[in-house]
């Protein structure tokens, strides 16, 4: 049994942006996998179906990004999900759009969600990154860079990148994180 997580902001105003990479990830697999309807639950909108044979729970936290964390351990603790079987997907500036990395622990490099997680559940978590690009500055250009959103040809490298995630899940779910980065790698590649 497995929780995957797509990270991202509630709300309208936030739909399509950068930081909201992982909401747009957990959709795509959504309708990819024909899970069940989002319930309102965990602080989160959360869905029940199978990817590769195996259950999952696909979570995206109705909290705000800064309080992910909150939502994960209530889904996680409810259904007995131990970290290393919870991917977490998220955007990430220090990647540029169109790369996509994967990995298991490490730390949050600043992100906000991430380190709620990290301090809920602790940080041995599998972790799938979307490039969003870094702005010049910091601070209030960060933010103002996450919030915003994709260029048109930066939108359509995220995508391809969010169905590219979509069609090879089920490897790290069945054979675990180094086949799965193997496979991702060699995909990239052949690009």
């Amino acid at each position: 049994m497995f929780l995957i997580v797509g990270l991202g902001n509630p709300g309208a105003e936030y739909v399509g942006t950068r930081h909201n990479a992982g909401f747009r990830a957990a959709d795509c697999l959504y309708e990819k996998f024909g899970f069940s309807p989002f319930k309102a639950k965990f602080d989160g909108l959360i869905a029940e179906g199978k990817i590769a044979g195996e259950k999952v729970f696909l979570l995206k936290p109705q909290t705000y990004m800064n309080l992910s964390g909150n939502s994960v351990v209530k889904a996680a603790n409810f259904y007995k999900i131990l970290p290393e079987n919870i991917v977490v997907i998220h955007d990430d500036m220090d990647l540029q759009p169109g790369q996509l990395k994967v990995k298991t622990g490490g730390g949050a490099g600043g992100h906000n969600g991430l380190k709620s997680i990290d301090a809920a559940i602790s940080p041995n978590y599998h972790r799938i990154r979307i490039g969003v690009g870094h702005p010049d500055g910091k601070g209030e250009a960060v933010v103002g860079h996450v919030l915003s959103r994709f260029s048109k040809a930066d939108a359509e490298q995220v995508e391809q990148n969010i169905a590219l995630i979509a069609d090879t899940i089920g490897i790290l779910l069945k054979d675990g994180m180094a086949a799965y980065s193997n496979k991702i790698g060699m995909l990239l590649k052949a690009r």
